[in-house]
C-alpha cells in the first residue's frame, strides 16, 4: 500500500531568504558529512525546463552513508547496493525529488515540494486530488522541537536549542511556544512524501522507516537553516551558486571515487514522472 504523508515545516523567514538559507545549509551539511570513506557525491548539475515546474536546476547525487543505515537493513546486501541515488528538479519555489536505492529497485520514494508565505494553514498547497487528500497524513513540523527517534540520533548535525537562540543579525528568536502563530516574517515548506515498497513481509516496515528518516532529515536541515542564519543572511543567489560549484569540487576531492560505477546520466523529469510509483 502506498503511503502518503505531508509535512509542513514553518520557518521564521521570508521565501527569498529561505532560498539562500537552504542552499547554504545543504552545502554545509554535505561538507560535514563527507569523509574519505563515505559521504555525498555530486554526479551532475544542469539547467532544465519542464512544462509543469518551469525552468530550474537539475541535480543528481549519490549518498554513500552506510554507517547510518539501520542494522536490520545492512544484512540484505553489500554497502554499494545500499547507496542512495537522488535526482531533483528545483524550480523555486517548487521542486520534485526522486530517491532510489539499487537494493530496493521496485520501490519508489518521491518528494514534491511547494513553498508558501503562510504559517502552515494552506489545506491543499500541493494541489492534491480527492483520492490523495483522503489518503494523506499531515504533520506540522516545529523546528524548535526535539526528536529522540533512531534517525534523529544518527543524523550527525550540530545541536542547537532554538528556544534560547537569538539571531544577532536579524534579531529573530528565541522560538517559544506559539511562535508559528506570531512570528513575522513567516513561511512554510509543504513536502508531500509518497512511498511505495511492494516487498512482501518487509514493505510496510521499510515505508515507515524511510518516511521517518525523511522527517528527521527535514527537521535537522531546517533547524540548522535558522541556527546558521547569521552566517548566510545578506548573501546573494550568485554567491550561493559560486559556493555550490566550489563545494562540488571539494566533495569530489574528499570522497574516494576509486571503483565508482556511477555514470551520472541525466534523466528528464517527464521520464521520471512516468515511472514513479510503478513497480513492474
Amino acid at each position: 500500500m502506498v503511503q502518503i504523508k505531508e509535512f509542513r515545516i514553518v520557518m521564521p523567514m521570508s521565501m527569498e531568504e529561505y532560498e539562500i538559507g537552504l542552499g547554504y545549509t545543504i552545502m554545509k551539511m554535505e561538507q560535514q558529512n563527507t569523509s574519505g570513506k563515505e559521504g555525498v557525491e555530486v554526479l551532475q548539475q544542469a539547467h532544465f525546463e519542464d512544462q509543469k515546474l518551469g525552468q530550474g536546476q537539475f541535480t543528481s547525487k549519490v549518498y554513500n552513508l552506510q554507517s547510518k543505515i539501520p542494522s536490520w537493513m545492512k544484512g540484505f546486501a553489500s554497502a554499494s547496493a545500499l547507496a542512495v541515488h537522488e535526482d531533483s528538479w528545483s524550480a523555486y519555489p517548487n521542486s520534485r525529488t526522486v530517491i532510489k536505492c539499487p537494493l530496493f529497485s521496485k520501490c519508489s520514494l518521491t518528494i514534491d515540494t511547494v513553498i508558501r508565505p503562510d504559517n502552515g494553514c494552506s489545506e491543499n498547497a500541493l494541489d492534491l486530488t480527492g483520492q490523495q487528500l483522503a489518503a494523506r497524513e499531515v504533520e506540522v513540523v516545529d523546528i524548535a522541537s526535539v526528536s529522540r527517534d533512531y534517525w534523529s540520533k544518527v543524523i550527525t548535525a550540530p545541536t542547537v536549542d532554538l528556544t534560547t537562540f537569538r539571531s544577532q543579525r536579524t534579531d529573530r528568536g528565541p522560538l517559544l511556544k506559539g511562535w508559528m502563530d506570531s512570528c513575522r516574517p513567516v513561511m512554510t515548506i509543504y513536502k508531500l512524501v509518497t512511498m511505495d515498497a511492494p516487498i512482501w513481509g518487509l514493505g510496510e516496515r521499510l515505508e515507515d522507516c524511510l518516511i521517518a528518516g525523511e522527517r528527521a532529515l527535514f527537521l535537522a536541515c531546517h533547524r540548522l537553516c535558522f541556527a546558521w542564519i547569521d552566517e548566510w543572511h545578506g548573501m546573494t543567489m550568485e554567491q550561493i551558486r559560486d559556493m555550490e560549484r566550489h563545494t562540488e569540487l571539494l566533495l569530489k576531492k574528499t570522497l574516494k571515487k576509486a571503483g565508482s560505477k556511477h555514470e551520472g546520466k541525466r534523466k528528464t523529469l517527464k521520464d521520471e514522472i512516468a515511472v514513479v510509483g510503478s513497480c513492474n
